[in-house]
């Protein structure tokens, strides 16, 4: 098995490419390890001293280190614990449910939206499915819709993976994300992110 590794524009995570499918459809974001406690591989990052974050995308994963951690240090080890995961044939999850439920579950949108609204929410998911997120992907990340203010036009979106954090975040969210939004939305005024 030979994984690939990428940098990411956040200079504290890394992109590794197992050359499989990581979770087929959908994400995954392990803030800590207690949140980790779901999955086998991100349990077993987790216990390599310096990981600090994992997201599991779809044919990906990205790790978190802390600022004092050297990636000289840490590439071998995680290369280790996800080449021993595919090979061993686990699971991605310890339940079957696990896998799509949970706070970090994509989809985690709680408003419900009717009328023109609907219409609203509707053009910017699918802007944000079909044009923003895959671009996102490729930089080891996602960014998912949270909410919008039909009152304010503020779009609120909760960015993850190697996006988590990143330097370059706040200026893809307002540069990129932001000025698509509002030229195909004309009822958006704005995009903040959700922590």
């Amino acid at each position: 098995m030979f994984i690939q590794t990428e940098a990411t524009p956040n200079p504290e995570v890394l992109k590794f490419l197992p050359g499989r499918d990581v979770m087929g459809e959908g994400t995954r974001d392990f803030r800590d390890a207690e949140a980790a406690a779901v999955s086998h591989l991100a349990v077993e990052l987790f216990d390599i001293e310096g990981v600090t974050r994992v997201f599991f995308g779809p044919d990906f994963l990205t790790v978190g280190k802390g600022e004092t951690h050297d990636w000289a240090h840490l590439k071998a080890p995680i290369l280790a614990a996800i080449m021993d995961h595919f090979t061993s044939g686990q699971p991605l999850f310890a339940g079957a449910d696990d896998a799509a439920g949970g706070p970090n579950a994509v989809g985690h949108d709680e408003g419900v939206y009717e009328g023109e609204t609907a219409q609203v929410v509707a053009e910017i998911k699918d802007l944000l499915d079909t044009r923003i997120r895959p671009a996102v992907a490729q930089d080891g990340g996602d960014i998912l819709f949270s909410r919008f203010d039909e009152r304010t036009g503020v779009v609120y979106l909760n960015m993850r993976g190697a996006c988590s954090g990143c330097p370059s975040s706040s200026a893809t969210l307002k540069a990129g994300v932001e000025n698509m939004l509002k030229h195909y939305v004309p009822e958006v005024t704005g995009v903040e992110q959700v922590l």
